[in-house]
């Protein structure tokens, strides 16, 4: 088998100049990837003479992207609604963690709770999806549902206002 060989030359400026010598097995790899490009291949295996070839096209690296679940508002006006949401409303219950609310069992299932319904203590309220665990958000007392804040299958995170409650 014929490696590729480099000739250095010296041109009038006197720079290096690379002249590439091919080789006819470099050649028929040169046809072997452009025929696997041309088909859309992810590998390719050539075994001609006693030389055996086996391509592999490269897969992209699946790289983790942090991806915003608030959009585009600052913390500061995160806490700044909270706030404001806290002081208009004189009992709330919050998120007790991070992912997605549900107000129903399923997308079609009536919601748990409505405004204005009584709950009891350790009736369940929402459902909190972390992680493709659903977990069952549930009332620490009684009282009623004055209003929702969230919207159905919307992100939270830990500390969002969820529901303004009033004691009974």
């Amino acid at each position: 088998m014929k490696k590729t060989t480099t000739k250095k030359t010296v041109a009038s400026s006197k720079k290096a100049v690379k002249t590439t010598v091919s080789s006819p097995i470099l050649k028929e790899v040169k046809q072997l990837y452009a025929f696997m490009q041309d088909n859309n291949l992810d590998t390719i295996e050539y075994d001609h003479k006693g030389v055996y070839l086996r391509l592999v096209k490269a897969k992209p690296a699946m790289v983790p992207v942090p991806v915003s679940i608030g959009g585009a508002v600052s913390s500061a006006n995160n806490t700044n609604t909270a706030t404001a949401l806290q002081e208009q409303y004189k009992e709330v219950i919050k998120s007790s963690l991070m992912g997605i609310f549900f107000r129903g069992s399923t997308p079609s299932a009536p919601p748990f709770v409505k405004e204005g319904a009584r709950v009891e203590k350790g009736d369940v309220i929402c459902l909190i999806e972390a992680m493709k665990v659903f977990n069952e958000v549930r009332a620490e007392f009684p009282c009623i549902i004055k209003k929702v804040l969230v919207e159905n299958g919307k992100p939270v995170k830990q500390g969002d206002i969820l529901f303004a409650i009033e004691r009974v």
